[in-house]
C-alpha cells in the first residue's frame, strides 16, 4: 500500500506546518511555563477547519479523511503538542462520539457548534478508581422524573471524571455511566453534558510534567439531571462506544506522538550542526550521526503504522490492532527520540533554552493517554490470539 500523500494532503500539511510556525511557536514556552490554554487559538483553528475535520460539511465540518487528520495532528505536534493534543480530544473523543453514536438531533444540536468552533468538547472516561479498567467505572445514572426545566423523564447523574482534557473550557461533554449495576460493562450508558446542566462542574486542574498548555481537569456531577434524549444509542451500549471511539483516537495519539518525535528529531539535528566541539560540528562525530540515524528511522516506522492504521479507518475496515499498534510504537519511539535529543544536546538539553526538554516532557503522556502502552499491548495479543 502507497502511503506518500497526494497533492491535497501535502497541501494541507504545509498550510498546517505554516500556521503552527507562525502562530504557535512563538508562544510555545510562555504558553507551557505559566500553564495557559491558548482559548485565543479557538477562532484561528475554527477558520482552518480544524475544530471539525473529520465531519461532514453538513454538519460544520472540513470533510476530511482520517489520513488528512493525522497529517495534521502530526504538524501540530511537531511545534506543540499541548495544542495537538487538545485539536485531537475536541475531534476524535467528544465530536466523533456523537457523529458516531448520536441521532439527527443530537448531531443538529451538539456537533454543528462543536465542528464550527462555537464550542470546544470534552470526553470523560477515566476516574481515579477506572483507568485502564474503564470497565470500573462508578459514575451512576439513576432514571427519574422531570428535571426543572425539562419535560420529559431524564437520568440523575452522580460521581466525577479524571484527567478529562477541557474540562473547564468544554461547552459540550460526553461522558460514561452505571445505568445497571448487574450488568458489568454492558450496563454503562453514555450521555451528552453541557455546561447549563445543574450538578455538573469542573474540578482541580492537574499541574503537569508536560502538555501543560493543554488544559487538564476533573468534572463533578452532584445530582446532575440528564435527560433522556441526551442519552447516546440505546441504555447499555456506552462502553461499547467508547472502545470504539478509543480505536479512532488512538490514531490521533499517534500521529501526535509522530509530529513531538519530529519535532525532537529536527531540534536536534539543527543543535548538532550548529554545537562545535574539538574544532568541528558534532554533526561530524559517528557517535551522533548513528544516534540521528536511529531518531529518523524510529520516525519513519512510526508515521508509516499510522498512515497504515489511519487509511484503513478511511476504507472503512476493522482498525482495533491497527490503530493499537501505531499508538504504542509511535508513543514509545516519541520518547526515545525525545530522550536522544536531549543528549544530543548535552548540558544544554536539560535547559529551558532549548527545546528539547520539552519535547521530552511532552511525549511521554503519549504513552499514558487513551489507553498505557501495557492496556496497548494487551489489546493487541487478544486481538493476535483471536486470529
Amino acid at each position: 500500500m502507497n502511503f506518500e500523500l497526494n497533492e491535497d494532503q501535502l497541501q494541507i500539511k504545509n498550510s498546517i506546518r505554516e500556521f503552527a510556525e507562525s502562530e504557535i511557536r512563538p508562544h510555545v514556552m510562555e504558553w507551557d511555563e505559566s500553564q495557559h490554554f491558548p482559548i485565543e487559538l479557538r477562532p484561528k483553528l475554527a477558520e482552518l477547519g480544524l475544530m471539525g475535520i473529520l465531519f461532514p460539511e453538513e454538519y460544520g465540518g472540513a470533510g476530511l479523511g482520517y489520513v488528512e487528520y493525522a497529517t495534521i495532528i502530526e504538524e501540530l505536534g511537531r511545534v506543540c503538542g499541548s495544542v495537538g493534543l487538545s485539536v485531537a480530544a475536541h475531534n476524535s473523543l467528544c465530536s466523533n462520539h456523537i457523529y458516531t453514536f448520536g441521532s439527527e438531533e443530537q448531531k443538529q444540536r451538539y456537533l454543528i457548534p462543536l465542528a464550527q468552533g462555537k464550542s470546544f468538547g470534552a470526553w470523560g472516561l477515566t476516574e481515579s478508581q477506572a483507568g485502564s479498567d474503564a470497565s470500573g467505572t462508578r459514575t451512576t445514572a439513576v432514571r427519574t422524573g422531570c428535571g426543572s426545566d425539562r419535560g420529559s423523564s431524564g437520568w440523575k447523574v452522580n460521581g466525577s471524571k479524571n484527567f478529562i482534557t477541557h474540562a473547564i473550557a468544554c461547552n459540550t461533554l460526553v461522558a460514561v455511566a452505571v445505568t445497571d449495576k448487574g450488568k458489568g460493562n454492558r450496563g454503562i450508558s453514555a450521555f451528552i453534558f453541557d455546561k447549563t446542566m445543574e450538578g455538573f462542574r469542573s474540578d482541580k486542574k492537574e499541574n503537569k510534567l508536560g502538555m501543560r498548555a493543554s488544559e487538564t481537569a476533573s468534572v463533578v456531577f452532584e445530582d446532575c439531571y440528564v435527560p433522556d434524549e441526551n442519552r447516546l444509542g440505546n441504555e447499555g451500549e456506552g462502553f461499547l462506544q467508547a472502545m470504539q471511539v478509543l480505536d479512532g483516537g488512538r490514531i490521533s495519539i499517534a500521529a501526535l506522538s509522530v509530529g513531538i518525535a519530529q519535532g525532537a528529531y529536527e531540534a536536534a539535528v539543527k543543535y548538532a550542526k550548529e554545537r562545535q566541539q574539538f574544532g568541528k560540528p558534532i554533526s561530524e562525530f559517528q557517535a551522533i550521526q548513528f544516534k540521528l540515524a536511529d531518531m529518523a528511522t524510529q520516525i519513519e516506522c512510526a508515521r508509516l503504522l499510522t498512515l497504515q492504521a489511519a487509511a484503513a479507518k478511511d476504507a472503512g475496515k476493522p482498525v482495533t490492532q491497527k490503530s493499537a499498534m501505531a499508538k504504542l510504537y509511535a508513543s514509545e519511539a516519541a520518547v526515545r527520540v525525545a530522550e536522544e535529543s536531549v543528549q544530543i544536546h548535552g548540558g544544554y538539553g536539560y535547559t529551558k533554552d532549548y527545546p528539547a526538554e520539552k519535547y521530552w516532557r511532552d511525549a511521554k503522556l503519549c504513552t499514558i493517554g487513551e489507553g498505557t502502552s501495557e492496556i496497548q499491548r494487551l489489546v493487541i495479543a487478544k486481538n493476535l490470539l483471536r486470529g
